[in-house]
């Protein structure tokens, strides 16, 4: 697979002659291939609301359970993926990377088509749902050094900002796929509802065979590898030894964490309370917010030149958000709760952005692509801890109640540490 052989985006008259065409080219074909990814990563999450509408018989907990397991597993790969560009090379990868969704995306589609299947295999096939996680830190990793550093900020934010979109398109999607007969019935058939009418769950995982093939061929015709950018393991992980790298780890997981947790717990969290809510119309407002507002964080923050001083303010706005979800769910009002979460999501992307343009001032360019790879994967835990935490929650005290007063607690320490190590006067680092 052919490299470009010389790649200088800081040269002014390289970048405008053809740096920035070749970029481009480059950033629309991950962005497609990573919207994909978290399609994939996110099935579950809007697919274990029905799984007992069409037969099975879950707990609550089992169904957390089902919807967090690709956010553990996801986050685990992320820490393997964040090298792979670096040693194989991006295109190579992303080729790699989006073969590999095929494995959960056929699966899910023949398993829920059986009540009788094991919830064993249920939870082997969440695991595998992790695969598409895993390529957000991959995909930074490939993206970062095609761009100069003052366009990082807007080219990560419209990457990762529109590949995290993938989350709502599945969740918009699937209630709609699961009723189109003319998929289903080339799929293996109908599941028959309690009152009656039919659906098809298996095609909220087969609809997206064919574009995960076709995401596949354009990243091998159309994608480039860089040169100069090939690191060995031990050199990508020398940044495991500085501070800032775990500093901003913490922020992210506040950010990152808090949308994709949301986002895999937003539908059974809204069933849950409220129950004769349709949680799969509503539920994919929040991630479609989050997804929209990580673009807007990133081009704030270039443009005040300060993603510190963005992620302090929205990290604020988090804070008086999560408190206004507490205060609407007490008062059982689905109106008020929901607003104060779209908020809630609105902040978490508008902080995703401002927080990923905060690195390459931290950490130079070689090592800047490291750190987003490490912290994008270890705020990914979010995606498996945030469900999770909401399931025993309810589960221990019939209510999220406990959970929400948890996270008010870390964005009020996520303030804290944003505003003592880069947004105060006299901080340590201005970024």
């Amino acid at each position: 697979m052919a490299t470009i052989k010389t790649w200088q985006p800081e040269d002014a008259k390289f970048w405008e002659d053809s740096g920035r065409k070749t970029a481009r080219k480059n950033l629309l074909i991950s962005v497609f291939a990573l919207i994909l990814a978290f399609i994939v990563w996110q099935i579950w999450s809007v697919t274990a609301v029905r799984l007992n509408d069409v037969g099975f018989n879950l707990s609550s907990s089992e169904l957390f359970t089902l919807a967090a397991l690709p956010g553990l597993s996801g986050a685990t790969l992320r820490l393997v993926y964040t090298f792979m560009p670096g040693i194989m090379g991006g295109k190579n990868w992303t080729i790699i990377s989006t073969l590999l969704l095929l494995f959960p995306t056929i699966g899910i589609g023949v398993a829920v088509q059986n009540p009788e299947t094991p919830y064993y295999v249920l939870v082997i096939l969440a695991a595998m749902c992790g695969l598409g996680g895993g390529c957000l830190s991959s995909s930074t990793a490939t993206l970062g050094p095609f761009y100069p550093k003052k366009e990082k900020g807007t080219a990560n934010g419209i990457n990762v900002g529109v590949g995290n979109l993938g989350v709502s398109v599945v969740q918009f999607a699937t209630p709609l796929v699961i009723g189109l007969s003319f998929i289903g019935s080339m799929t293996g058939g109908a599941q028959v509802l309690p009152d009656g009418s039919e659906v098809f769950i298996q095609n909220a995982a087969f609809v997206w065979v064919i574009p995960i093939i076709a995401a596949v061929l354009l990243a091998a015709f159309g994608m480039d590898n860089l040169p100069n950018t090939k690191q060995s393991v031990s050199s990508q992980l020398a940044v495991l030894g500085k501070k800032h790298t775990w500093i901003m780890t913490w922020l992210y997981v506040m950010c990152f964490g808090s949308f994709i947790g949301y986002s895999a717990a937003f539908p059974l969290l809204i069933k849950a309370e409220f129950p004769d809510i349709n949680a799969a119309q509503l539920a994919f407002l929040g991630p479609f917010i989050g997804a929209s507002f990580r673009p807007i964080g990133g081009w704030i923050s270039d443009k005040v030149n300060s993603g510190a001083k963005v992620t302090f303010w929205v990290t604020l706005s988090m804070v008086l958000a999560t408190s206004g979800v507490i205060y609407f769910l007490h008062l059982n009002h689905f109106a008020g709760f929901l607003t104060m979460f779209l908020i809630l999501f609105a902040g978490t992307g508008l902080a995703n952005g401002s927080t990923f343009r905060m690195v390459p001032f931290i950490f130079d360019a070689k090592q800047s692509g490291s750190v987003l790879g490490i912290i994008a994967a270890l705020g990914a835990y979010g995606a498996f801890f945030i469900p999770k935490i909401f399931g025993w929650s309810i589960d221990s005290t019939g209510s999220a109640d406990f959970a929400l007063y948890l996270f008010v607690g870390y964005y009020a320490i996520s303030l804290f540490v944003c505003w003592f190590w880069y947004s105060r006067k006299g901080a340590e680092i201005k970024c």
